[in-house]
Order: C-alpha cells, then structure tokens, then sequence
C-alpha cells in the first residue's frame, strides 16, 4: 500500500512520460529507491510529510548539468548569430519620415481616383433615369 502511494505521489512528476511501467519504487532503509527502467537512473526518495521527494543521484546530476552548460552554449551562440542580422521579415522597426508621405501620396492619389469614378458613376445612372422619364 504504502509503494502504491509513492508511486502516486511521483506520478505527477512524471506525467510527460506516458509509460506508467516506466519507473518502479523499492522500499529502503532510509526510504525509497526510484529505479528507471528505460535509462537505468537510480534517484534516492524520502518520504516527508506525506510528500515524496526525490533527489537525483552524482550521475544524473551531471548529466543534468552538461545538458544544461550544451545549451547555454547553444542559446549563446543563437544570440550572436541574430544579434546584428535584420528582422526576419527585412522589415524596418519604424519608417522613415519620405518613406510615410510617400505612402499618404499613393493613398491620396488612389483615393481620389476612386471617388472620381464613383462621382462617374452617379452621374451616368442619373443620366440613365432622366433619359427614361
């Protein structure tokens, strides 16, 4: 009974890991013992308080902090990479000042363009009703 609550009390740990047969807890004499089936880690376990920790053996923990040193690395040399290179999307933060009034001309111009062809428009339907009067 007492393996079954530890197993419950690690489960939630674990939950990333869908197979439950993974792991299996040894009573001991100073607690449990947490063995992997899949790696073959062995983690120290106390119970304290009702709660179930575990602590990672010199092993894991080494593993643990080269995997952790490879990807500092890693990100180290990403922010390098991307430190002095343009945006994705070789977009520019904000546009220039030339760069917006071009951009109000060719609206501007489009605009008119449009109401001068709905203006077009008004008058030769207009035209259309009067002639059927």
């Amino acid at each position: 009974m007492v393996v079954l609550a530890a197993c419950a009390a690690v489960a939630p740990a674990n939950a990333q890991d869908t197979d439950a047969a993974r792991f299996t807890l040894e009573k001991s004499e100073t607690g449990f013992v947490r063995l992997d089936r899949k790696t073959g880690a062995v983690t120290l376990c106390q119970e304290k308080d009702g709660t179930l920790t575990c602590r990672m053996g010199a092993d894991e923990r080494a593993a643990y902090e080269d995997e952790l040193e490879r990807l500092e690395k890693r990100v180290e040399a990403l922010e390098q990479k991307v430190a002095g290179q343009p945006l994705t999307d070789g977009s520019k933060a904000m546009p220039t000042d030339e760069e917006v009034e071009r951009s109000i001309g060719i609206m501007e111009r489009f605009m008119r363009s449009f109401f001068g062809l709905v203006e077009e428009f008004k008058q030769r339907e207009e035209g259309d009703t009067a002639g059927k009067t």
